[in-house]
């Protein structure tokens, strides 16, 4: 009878982790397929005359490090300085750093929030900076872009409304960084660059953003969450937005290089992943009804387990199988090798080498990733800052 039990649980427990690993491993096989040249954005850049104005927002919270170089390196732009407003919203700077950029052409903004958040500060921007404006870019306070991201954004912004950019690694100096970049990439190639190969919306990663400026300032100001990028994306989907990946406009995001900044990070992700579930739940039946397919995959993607758990998870339960039930240990070794073939596939090429020299390092993260969950608070809207080193 007890074996009974047990047999019951195991099935029920691989069946529930199965649906994760499939997930990965479906986007994975989809990311080889050949990818065809955008068509539509090549015949707008062929045909497309009309030079677009852009407000650049950087909300920047406590980010005396690295505001300076990322907004100097920005304004070295190769597109008409008439046509692009920079603005830096600075929440609890330094007054020395709010000085020098103050002989910056951009906007300097200073609210004074009684509980900052990003969003708080994207909203307080659309308020305070006029203009006659196409779009809006959304970048983190430590981005730097080449000279010709908006050149490159001004063919696209022609045919689509929401944008998200390749966002990629610009450290490498740790263990943590290197796996952080590496996780990135994985998660670019699986829910972007493979979703747009379906015809799925890219989601969204919180910065090197771009939208419609009517559409962003029409969505903006519902957002209410740390987690607010999962929310704009939520709102999009619902209005049946398109998101397009741009794989070849690179934004380069400085990667956490410390274990205690993983995890802050980690957590602040986390719950916002499960705040996005809760909040998505209640609105699947409607999606279905109206076919909305975008909603519901990601709807989906916030019930799935990170991969840096999967992988911990799924040793640990093939070699404890393997040990006392070796009978029950196959389908554990088959789904551990499906994830890790899966992974391989989504890591680029180049990366592949540097990230698996790494990996006696994803233990220790993936536990610091559990000590979170036992600190969810799906209710909690407090926003948790990310350091950067440099």
């Amino acid at each position: 009878m007890i074996w009974n039990i047990l047999h019951i649980i195991d099935i029920a427990l691989w069946v529930f982790i199965a649906g994760s690993v499939i997930y990965v491993a479906f986007f994975a096989l989809i990311s080889l397929f050949y990818d065809k040249e955008d068509i539509v954005a090549t015949h707008a850049s062929a045909f497309s005359t009309k030079t677009k104005r852009f407000l650049i927002l950087y909300p920047a919270y406590n980010e005396d490090k690295v505001i300076v170089n990322a907004v100097e390196k920005f304004l070295t732009q190769d597109y008409p300085p008439t046509h692009y407003t920079v603005a830096v919203i600075s929440d609890h700077m330094r007054p020395e750093t709010n000085n020098y950029l103050r002989t910056l052409p951009i906007t300097l903004l200073t609210p004074v929030f009684e509980k900052s958040s990003k969003a708080k500060a994207m909203q307080y921007a659309i308020n305070e900076v006029h203009g006659d404006f196409d779009n809006v870019v959304v970048l983190d306070a430590d981005n730097v872009v080449r000279p010709e991201f908006l050149s490159q954004l001004n063919i696209l912004c022609t045919i689509y409304d929401a944008i998200q950019c390749h966002r990629c690694a610009k450290n490498a100096e740790s263990n943590v960084a290197v796996l952080d970049g590496t996780s990135e990439e994985i998660n670019n190639t699986i829910f972007r660059k493979a979703h747009n190969r379906l015809g799925l919306s890219s989601a969204l990663i919180g910065s090197g953003m771009c939208f419609n400026y009517e559409l962003f300032k029409k969505n903006v100001f519902k957002l209410s969450t740390a987690g607010e990028d999962r929310e704009m994306e939520a709102l999009l989907l619902q209005q049946k937005v398109f998101i397009k990946y741009a794989p070849d406009i690179h934004v380069f995001d400085e990667k956490v290089s410390s274990q205690d900044n993983f995890q802050r990070q980690r957590m602040r992700w986390m719950t916002a992943q499960v705040q996005s579930l809760f909040r998505q739940l209640p609105q699947i039946p409607s999606a279905i009804f109206h076919g909305n397919i975008n909603f519901v995959d990601k709807t989906i993607q916030q019930a799935l387990i990170p991969r840096s758990i999967l992988v911990v998870l799924l040793g640990g339960i093939s070699i404890f199988m393997s040990l006392f039930m070796p009978v029950w240990s196959e389908k554990w070794w088959v789904l551990l090798g499906i994830l890790a073939i899966s992974l391989y596939i989504a890591i680029p090429r180049e990366l592949r080498l540097r990230s698996f020299s790494k990996f006696l390092a994803i233990p220790g993260l993936v536990l610091r990733m559990l000590k979170n969950i036992l600190h969810i608070d799906r209710k909690n809207t407090d926003f948790i800052h990310t350091e950067h080193n440099t």
